[in-house]
């Protein structure tokens, strides 16, 4: 089933069910009057849901309505807990090599994690504010799943029966303000602004085939400002899938419903398939030529964010953003 949180002057706003096209949605506030809620009790929560979204897909539901993806907050508008991983390496070797800095061999064995801000998400189509384009602006595309409550110790095996949903992020990155930041050996604040996430959240069964051993295995197209610049296949190159990265997540602590734990950057080998952030293609500028060429993001630029199902229809909607200047 999908599910998505409509915006109505409230800080969790409304959850609702949308139907497999994203043509239409139903209110479900008499199962559960936001994603939290039914993140909480999700055993006896989620059937009651999927009852409505099976009667919404078959054109039964009696108050169903137009969905507007415009109208989206994130799935969960805040979260108790929002982990970033990096589980494409590629991405992480390609930055290195372009500043000619060691790529360390525990990165392929042991997956990198930041805790990042979870208390204020955007929403698909939200406009991202920032103060200055000298921060240099980047957009993320990635990934992510929301869990119920994990164990500590839980392994991968164990991690899979607490995947509950996915979802597409834009994890905004702030090039310029990352280097002083980390050179304090004390993680990311200022580098790392509110994420986006995709109007809809999937339960794992609406991937279908796609959906295996924790990897998706459907490309993610990005559009700046209308042009594509990529198509990275999401199943290629994750080295730690979804299953290893919570385990890593609950080494020494649990995780509790409504937990986010993102991908990191889609990224592929294969340069053919483009990019999705702006980083990756400077490295790979500054690798072939010593110069990187192609600049950052400037306010009124838009991105887009999508994928596809193999039906040729949108999975999760899409995450459609313009940059704009603080006031």
């Amino acid at each position: 089933m999908k599910l998505a949180t409509l915006k109505d002057g409230s800080r969790d706003g409304q959850l609702v069910v949308v139907s497999r096209d994203l043509a239409s949605a139903h209110f479900a506030q008499s199962i559960a009057p936001t994603l939290q809620r039914a993140l909480d009790d999700w055993a006896f929560m989620a059937p009651h849901l999927e009852d409505l979204s099976l009667t919404l897909n078959a054109g039964r539901a009696r108050h169903a309505f137009a969905f507007d993806a415009t109208q989206c907050m994130a799935p969960l508008p805040r979260a108790f807990q929002w982990l970033d991983g990096s589980t494409y390496v590629n991405h992480v070797e390609l930055v290195r090599r372009a500043r000619k800095a060691e790529m360390p061999e525990r990165f392929w064995h042991d997956p990198l994690m930041y805790q990042g801000g979870s208390d204020d998400f955007l929403g698909p189509c939200d406009e991202a504010l920032f103060a200055s384009e000298d921060w240099d602006i980047d957009f993320e595309a990635e990934l992510a799943v929301v869990t119920d409550d994990v164990p500590m110790g839980a392994s991968p095996e164990q991690c899979a029966d607490h995947i509950r949903l996915l979802m597409l992020a834009n994890d905004w990155s702030l090039r310029n303000l990352i280097p002083d930041e980390l050179a304090k050996g004390f993680g990311f604040v200022h580098g790392k602004p509110a994420t986006a996430f995709s109007p809809v959240a999937v339960t794992p069964d609406e991937l279908g085939a796609a959906w295996i051993e924790g990897k998706v295995h459907r490309p993610v197209l990005c559009h700046w400002n209308g042009r594509k610049v990529g198509e990275a296949q999401a199943g290629d190159d994750m080295v730690f899938d979804f299953r290893q990265l919570l385990s890593h997540a609950v080494k020494t602590r649990r995780t509790r419903a409504g937990s986010i734990i993102g991908s990191g950057t889609v990224s592929n080998k294969d340069a053919s398939k483009g990019w999705s952030c702006i980083a990756e293609v400077r490295a790979l500028e500054m690798i072939e030529s010593g110069v990187a060429q192609t600049g950052y993001m400037a306010f009124g630029d838009t991105v887009k964010i999508e994928m596809i199902g193999s039906d040729g229809q949108s999975v999760f909607g899409a995450i459609e953003q313009k940059v704009g200047k603080l006031r």
